[in-house]
This record gives structure tokens, C-alpha cells and sequence, in this order.
């Protein structure tokens, strides 16, 4: 039950990768249909002629490129939107599902297509069979998308229409929530709402001017109630304290996900918001209460925006209706469950839970300039709230370090640290195999996230700048460090572009003519380089040994390769490659000036094509 529960979950997260980074255009949509059509609030004929092709085909079209990306890169979005247009034109519903259907099956083509045709592509050729393949194959999918998905998908929502009508009529409507509600916890909320209900509702608009469709999914008051009810009477502490946190960012930011995990850790609650809304719905239905577009995102600000004209006071009682029934019913159930109970629902991460603290202080070794994504599934909602929370916690304690957020099948290859929920994990790191793990329940608030913080503020106390994976000892840093310096000999300017490999491999062999090391460290920085980039981000590699080979250093060097073309270097341009070589904590200095100097752009810039070694001594020292 348990891997069909996953399974569905997964889907579900998929679907609403494809509509997440499209928001926006249903915001747009949706102030231009409350407030020029002509029930809207500024009634305007020809603005409003506006709304039908954007709904039709901009937002069809964004889904279904965002779905052929994710599988099939950027040739996957092209072929994506030429294909869903067949469906767009071959019904007369909009094509939101059919968008979701359309994009990943034309990005998997493509990306088959591609994989085959390298084998035999003459070379020359490339752009010749890349442009016509992609061309050819979208006219195919758009045609197959005319006449079989169109159709389809039109009589699938003919059926859903028919189906919501005949509940309409039996003034059952509210029943939905029975279903709504246990979909939007396993992800599906998205689909629901885009892909059936804004169909369905776009068509009441146009003959009512107003529609309860947009209000079954969006409605922010039961996801409010479960909030609250753990916000009062949890007895997880750590629990109780995330739960202002995401009341705000689930009523105001319409980032309904964020309550998905208190649902899922106590599953009887779950029968919370199902009554809630069920009332909820029985009232705008009573009240004849609707909206005039989709509440995107379900905050309460949209979901009063896109109110029907003289109905919002009564929407706004239906919200509170929804929260305080969720609230009643949830606050027994999550006061009497014990926190056992809710550590047995996370029995299932216990383990790595365990290990969260020895991979945040294994994450923390790269030290200089850690790279630290946060990962959820489409990469704009939890994780850049969490990116935000942590990237302000850590800021004045580590500056050096980067906070970003992504999704997690767009997490980036050069990370060192990933924070990632569990049920997430496994995508992350399809992504980043390399960087370090960091496994969470909440992105709130979690005891492997103060781990993370603890270990990075500790490493930057003890190494100043952030002590480089080989082996070395800050103690006697600050004793050694005025010594230590790039020499004129280890500076080597105007170097011609070779790959990141024999940028390494010169490193070495610069480091081993110093006298600093032999030949085994310089196998070794090849091997740090297949393990976690050295890549740091503004042109900059550091070449450097991993942690079994520090007895091979034998003195601290530090050298500078300067490729004023630039070489690649994942997906990067490297113009300067520090190789580097610490004993004793002795290179800190070096690494400190050299950060130093980074923090001027117009330094780095100079420093990538000079061709003063003085200038550049007198930088580095």
C-alpha cells in the first residue's frame, strides 16, 4: 500500500512540476478575467478578448513545454509546444491535462530520437539533422495530437462536465471533497485543479460569469485548520514550532504543500479537512458563491481577488467555516496522538535522520564556498522559502557560502550539500550523486538543519576561511600563514585552453616541480575532481588532493594557471585554476586573499587576462 501510496505520490509531483514554474501566467490570466470581462470588476470588451487565447494557448502551451524540458531538455520544450497545439485545435475544452499528457511524452521522443541518431549522424551534419528531426517529429506528434489526444482528452472532460453536472444537480457537489482532499496530499492538487477543474469552470464563466470550480481545490481554510490544530496542541515541540511558520506561508503565500507532511505523519487527520470542505462547499454553494479564474496560488489573498463581484464577504465566511470545522476535528486527533506515534511515522528516516549530522560534517569539508541547494519537487515553493530562512541564518557566520534553491530533478551538478525531504531523496541525487545529503522532515524547522548550521559555523571558526578536504590542521594557520605565498615560478600566465583534466594534471605537475608533492596527490586531485567539482564559481578552480593522500604533501604550495580563453569545466568557464597543496593549515592565508580579491569583479576580471605577474603577487600576497 505503502509503494502504490508513493507511486501516486510521485506522479503527482510530476504533474506539478510541470504547472508550478507557470504560476504566473495564471495570475496574469486570472487578473484579466476578474477584472475585464464582463462581469469583472472594469469591464472592458477588448481587454477582455484577451482571455480566451491566453487560456487556450499561452498556458497550454508553457505546461506543455515545462513537461517536454523535464524529460527531454530544451529540444523537449520546442517539440513539446509545437505538439500540444494538435490538441489545442482538435477540442473545444482547453488542453490544460492534455498539456500535461503532450509535453513529457514529445520531451521522452526527442530524447530517444537524439539518443539513436548520434550513432549515425555524418559529421558536419549535426545542426542539419538536429533542426529537421525536431521539426518533422513535432509536425508528426501535432498531427497525432489533433486527431487522438484532442479528442481524448475532450471526451474525458466531456464526461467529468457531465458527471460534476448531475452532482450539481443533486446538490452532492460537496461530496468532491472526499476525493479532493486525499489527492492533494499525495500531490495530485495541481492536476485536479488545472487540469480538470479550470476547464470546467472557464466554461460556467463563460455562461455565468462565475464558477464553484475554482473553489473545491484552492480553498486555503481546511489546510489552515490542520495548521493551527498542530500549532496548539502538538506535543512535538519541534512540530509546534514549525507550524506558525507554515500557517503563514500556507494562508498568505498559497503554498499549500507546505501541510502535506502533517497530514501525512498523523493520517486520521486527514478526515479534518474533508469535513471542512465539505462544509465549506455546501456553503458557496448555498450562498451561490464563485470565482471568476483560478486561485493561483490557493493564498487567501488570490482566493479573495478572484471573487465574484459582491460575494466576497460571504467566500471569506466559507474560508473560516472550512478552517474552524479542520480545526475542531483536527486538535483531538493531534493532541491525544503521542509523540511516539509521530516518531513512528518517521520511523522510515530514523536512520538517516541518525546520519544527518555526520553527512552535514562531511558536507562542510569543502569548506571554501560551500554550495548548498535546497531541493523540493518544482524548486519554488519550500525549498526557496527554506533557501531564504537558512541563507539569512548562516550569511554572517559563513558568507562564503552559497543558498540556492531548486528542483530536484534540476538540482545542480556542482553542489556540495543537498537539503532535501525524504521522500525526495532519491531524485535529488540522481541529479548531484556527488554532493553531500541532508535529509529533513520540515523545512522549518528540523534537527538536521540546526546540525548543518552547527557544523558550518564550527568548521569556519576553527579554519578561518573554510579548511580544504585534505587533511590538514588549522592550528598553526595563523603562525605560518605570512610566510606562505604564490612564488613568481608557480604563476603561469597566458596558458592556452586545454580540458579541465590537463588543467589538473598541470596543477600536479607545477605542485610535484615545487617539491611540494609527488606523483600519488596528483592522481589524487584528479579523483577529488570525479568526486565533487573544485569548480568555485566566477571563473575559479581549485585543484586539490583528497583526504588519504595528505601524508603525500610534504610542503604547502599554492599555484595559479591562468587560461585567459577559458576552459570547460562542468558546464562552466574556468579562466584562473589555483593548485593547491595544504600542510599544517598553512594555505589559509593564501585561500583568505585570494577570496579577498574575488570580492572585486573588476579584480577577477583583470586577474583572468593580466599579463602583470608583479600585479598579481601583489594581489595573491
Amino acid at each position: 500500500m505503502a509503494s502504490v501510496r508513493e507511486s501516486v505520490s510521485r506522479f503527482g509531483k510530476f504533474l506539478s512540476s510541470m504547472v508550478m514554474p507557470n504560476i504566473g501566467a495564471f495570475i496574469a490570466w486570472g487578473f484579466l478575467t476578474a477584472l475585464f470581462i464582463e462581469t469583472g470588476w472594469l469591464p472592458n470588451a477588448a481587454f477582455s478578448s484577451i482571455v480566451g487565447p491566453m487560456l487556450s494557448y499561452l498556458i497550454p502551451i508553457l505546461i506543455a513545454g515545462q513537461g517536454g524540458e523535464i524529460v527531454g531538455g530544451k529540444r523537449g520544450r520546442v517539440i513539446a509546444s509545437i505538439a500540444i497545439v494538435g490538441a489545442i485545435v482538435g477540442s473545444e475544452y482547453t488542453m490544460l491535462m492534455g498539456a500535461m499528457l503532450v509535453g513529457p511524452l514529445a520531451g521522452w521522443i526527442i530524447k530517444k530520437w537524439d539518443a539513436w541518431s548520434k550513432n549515425w549522424t555524418p559529421a558536419g551534419f549535426e545542426m542539419l539533422v538536429d533542426n529537421f528531426s525536431l521539426g518533422i517529429l513535432g509536425l508528426l506528434l501535432t498531427l497525432f495530437s489533433y486527431v487522438a489526444i484532442g479528442p481524448f482528452m475532450g471526451a474525458i472532460l466531456t464526461v467529468l462536465t457531465a458527471g460534476v453536472q448531475v452532482l450539481t444537480n443533486l446538490n452532492l457537489v460537496p461530496l468532491l471533497a472526499i476525493f479532493i482532499e486525499p489527492a492533494k496530499v499525495l500531490f495530485l492538487n495541481n492536476a485536479i485543479n488545472h487540469g480538470i477543474f479550470t476547464p470546467i469552470g472557464t466554461t460556467q464563466v463563460a455562461e455565468m460569469g462565475k464558477s464553484i470550480m475554482f473553489m473545491l481545490e484552492a480553498n486555503p481554510g481546511p489546510g489552515l485548520g490542520v495548521l493551527l490544530a498542530y500549532m496548539f496542541f502538538s506535543k512535538d515541540k519541534t512540530t509546534r514550532q514549525s507550524a506558525p511558520g507554515a500557517v503563514i506561508i500556507h494562508f498568505l503565500g498559497g503554498i499549500h504543500e507546505i501541510y502535506f507532511p502533517y497530514v501525512l505523519m498523523n493520517p486520521a487527520v486527514i478526515i479534518a479537512p474533508i469535513v471542512g470542505n465539505i462544509a465549506a462547499i455546501f456553503w458557496f454553494s448555498l450562498t451561490g458563491c464563485g470565482l471568476v479564474a483560478p486561485a493561483s496560488p490557493g493564498s487567501i489573498v488570490a482566493f479573495m481577488s478572484m471573487s465574484a463581484p459582491g460575494t466576497q464577504i460571504m467566500t471569506l465566511i466559507g474560508v473560516a467555516i472550512a478552517a474552524a470545522i479542520s480545526f475542531l476535528i483536527a486538535a483531538p486527533i493531534v493532541r491525544r496522538a503521542d509523540v511516539k506515534d509521530l516518531s513512528a511515522a518517521q520511523a522510515e528516516v530514523s536512520g538517516m535522520k541518525a546520519a544527518a549530522a555526520g553527512t552535514a560534517a562531511a558536507a562542510v569539508t569543502s569548506g571554501f564556498g560551500d554550495k548548498i541547494i535546497f531541493a523540493c519537487d518544482a524548486g519554488m515553493g519550500s525549498s526557496a522559502m527554506g533557501a531564504t530562512r537558512f541563507r539569512n541564518r548562516i550569511k554572517l557566520d559563513r558568507p562564503d557560502c552559497i543558498v540556492e534553491h531548486s528542483s530536484v530533478d534540476e538540482v545542480p551538478a556542482d553542489a556540495n550539500i543537498v537539503v532535501v525531504q525524504r521522500n525526495l531523496a532519491a531524485r535529488a541525487q540522481a541529479c548531484a550523486p556527488n554532493a553531500q545529503f541532508v535529509i529533513i522532515d520540515n523545512f522549518l524547522a528540523d534537527p538536521a538543519l540546526d546540525q548543518l548550521y552547527t557544523d558550518l559555523v564550527a568548521q569556519s571558526a576553527a579554519a578561518g576561511v573554510g579548511e580544504i578536504a585534505d587533511g590538514t590542521a588549522p592550528a598553526k594557520a595563523e603562525t605560518a600563514a605570512s610566510a606562505i605565498a604564490i612564488d613568481r615560478d608557480g604563476i603561469k600566465l597566458g596558458c592556452p585552453s586545454v580540458t579541465k583534466e590537463e588543467a589538473i594534471q598541470a596543477s600536479g605537475e607545477l605542485l610535484m616541480a615545487h617539491g611540494a608533492v609527488d606523483a600519488d596527490y596528483v592522481a589524487a586531485m584528479q579523483e577529488r575532481e570525479r568526486v565533487q567539482t573544485v569548480y568555485m564559481g566566477m571563473g575559479v578552480a581549485i585543484p586539490h588532493g583528497t583526504n588519504d593522500v595528505k601524508d603525500s604533501v610534504k610542503k604547502t604550495c599554492v599555484t595559479l594557471h591562468q587560461y585567459p580563453d577559458g576552459i570547460e569545466w562542468g558546464g562552466e568557464k574556468a579562466y584562473l585554476v589555483f593548485g593547491l597543496a595544504g600542510a599544517n593549515g598553512e594555505h589559509l592565508q593564501v585561500l583568505a586573499n585570494i577570496a579577498k580579491a574575488l570580492e572585486d569583479e573588476d579584480v577577477v576580471e583583470k586577474m583572468k587576462t593580466t599579463t602583470d605577474v608583479d600585479w598579481l603577487l601583489s594581489v595573491l600576497s
